[in-house]
């Protein structure tokens, strides 16, 4: 709620600060005294398009500045959203200048915000009812969840939601699915042709690597056979093993003078023994050279074709057989589309049955709910001096593409604030005092689901006064009990009397011909003369201070 308030330089109010408690607070005094100053200054720090015409003359630029404790989750969350920063043990302040050039700047805790920002911020936080105020309630867009809070239909919306969230994402994967078809059945040929293609081809992982060995290996055939021929003459000359048998036997007249002789030998004897095994493998190698001319054709071509498809498919050797298996996947799925389309189709039906069961169902609850706050809004009106006013919640079923997760139901209050006029929408019905006294019909059986945390009236009690002035002012009363604040802006006793907090706006004297508004906070003795005032004009009998201590015992 709104904890307090600041004024600096606003039109006649060179500075005024003000605390605020919960309940209903009043402001009264003479017409022209500055009351409208205070609500212009507070519309303007919640956000209302900025105007250099409400700088005091002679000031260089004006000031206001709001504190509200504590903060909703509502705009906790809009913060968090925005990257204010907010303590929840520390009130939010939000502070708004306006220089003579035109200039204006918001503030939300210290930190520059844009006025529109600021405004989002100030509709959660303080709701305006007066003849050019802007509110939520106003707005059609809200109607059909403030009647949805209002009949506590909350299961029955969740499970409209659900079911909606469902038949939307079975009617996207049919779509998906089509899709997948339309786009599988262009290439249909082509699928048809590659797999067939592919699976003649046979592709192996590896393939490409072996393939170029082999190929390598048969066109050096010539070459690698007459250098194995060589290096076999060579190992085979007799003279080599002669030579080796020499010295091993040479060796052999000495292991009798010393025994470290024979490892010579042994290595001598293991030369040889290499030596033949070498010989055994350049003649195996040999005989494996098989030159086939015909062969070498055969993988030049199946090399060809390899890097035909490469070339094709854009992809590595590699990757072809898999290549083969989702080419084989695809097509089979295309096969099976037509049964997988039936499928979701009866599957989207079901889900929109269902949907359109709990839309009905919801919409049906609705027109209930409907009927019992239109009854019982006309039954707040003939006290409020608007007899002859009717409110009427409007409930129409959208088409189809309409939809939504909030049903099919088009939800809107309208009213009529004369007999024979037909009704509109409530921001289009008349202003000031009449429209000020219906939104409080309309507010005090909605306070328990609206929960703008402070209401502000002005003009509600406009043209009206006795049992009227007493039937808005209770009515007021009863609206400041359901855990919310209410302002309110009155000419009328009857209303101020039921204030919990009193202020007194009024015009003071001060130096240099100039005339600025005070506003003060009124003690019990002073708010018996203030309403005495109210009663009885400009001079204060004992009688009106009478009838002022007797209606002072509407206090809540």
């Amino acid at each position: 709620m709104l904890t307090k308030l600041s004024v600096k330089d606003v039109v006649l109010i060179e500075k005024c600060d003000l605390d605020f408690a919960d309940g209903l607070c009043v402001f009264t005094g003479e017409t022209g005294a500055g009351k409208s100053i205070l609500l212009d200054s507070l519309s303007l720090v919640l956000g209302a398009r900025s105007d250099t015409g409400l700088i005091r003359s002679g000031a260089k630029q004006l000031s206001v500045t709001a504190e509200f404790f504590p903060i909703s989750q509502s705009v906790q969350n809009i913060l968090s959203e925005a990257s204010i920063d907010f303590d929840l043990s520390e009130p939010l302040y939000l502070r708004r200048q306006v220089t003579i050039d035109g200039k204006s700047k918001a503030y939300i805790n210290d930190q520059p915000v844009s006025a529109g920002l600021l405004r989002q911020i100030g509709e959660e936080l303080v709701e305006i009812h007066g003849q050019f105020a802007t509110h939520r309630l106003l707005n059609p867009v809200t109607h059909r969840s403030i009647l949805d809070s209002y009949g506590q239909l909350s299961s029955l919306t969740d499970k409209t939601k659900t079911d909606y969230q469902y038949w939307k994402s079975k009617k996207n994967e049919l779509s998906q699915c089509i899709e997948q078809i339309e786009r599988a059945k262009k290439e249909e040929d082509f699928l048809r042709h590659s797999v067939e293609e592919l699976s003649a081809f046979k592709p192996q992982v590896g393939e490409e690597t072996a393939l170029q060995d082999r190929r390598t290996l048969m066109m050096n055939s010539e070459k690698i056979a007459e250098n194995l021929n060589i290096s076999r003459q060579a190992l085979s000359n007799e003279e080599i093993s002669h030579s080796l048998r020499i010295a091993q036997r040479q060796l052999s007249n000495l292991v009798q003078l010393s025994d470290k002789y024979n490892e010579i030998i042994d290595l001598i004897d293991q030369a040889m023994t290499n030596l033949s095994e070498a010989e055994n493998m350049i003649e195996i190698q040999a005989q494996g050279i098989d030159f086939n001319p015909a062969e070498q054709e055969q993988i030049e071509e199946r090399l060809y074709a390899l890097h035909a498809l490469l070339r094709k498919h854009q992809v590595s050797a590699d990757d072809l057989p898999s290549l083969l298996e989702d080419f084989q996947l695809k097509l089979k799925n295309l096969d099976q589309s037509e049964h997988n389309v039936s499928k979701l189709e009866k599957e989207v039906e079901q889900a929109k049955q269902e949907y359109v069961k709990s839309a009905t169902q919801l919409s049906m609850e609705r027109h209930k709910v409907a009927s019992k706050l239109d009854c019982a809004v006309k039954n707040e009106l003939a006290p409020l001096k608007l007899g002859s006013a009717t409110f009427t919640t409007k409930i129409e079923q959208t088409n189809e593409e309409n939809w939504s997760e909030y049903g099919f139901d088009k939800v809107e209050f309208t009213a009529s604030t004369n007999a024979g006029t037909p009704t509109a929408t409530i921001h289009k019905i008349a202003s000031g005092g009449e429209l000020a006294r219906f939104m409080l019909a309309l507010k005090v059986n909605l306070a328990t689901v609206e929960q703008t945390p402070t209401l502000v009236f002005d003009e509600v009690d406009a043209a009206i006064g006795g049992a009227t002035a007493f039937a808005v002012g209770e009515r007021l009363a009863r609206l400041a009990k359901e855990d919310c604040q209410v302002l309110v802006i009155t000419h009328s006793p009857q209303v101020a009397s039921f204030g919990r907090h009193h202020f007194r706006v009024e015009k003071g004297e001060v130096s240099e011909e100039k005339v600025l508004t005070n506003v003060t906070l009124l003690s019990d003795e002073n708010r018996i003369n203030e309403i005495a005032r109210m009663l009885s004009g400009a001079t204060i009998t004992e009688s009106s201070k009478l009838a002022a201590i007797d209606l002072l015992k509407n206090r809540t």
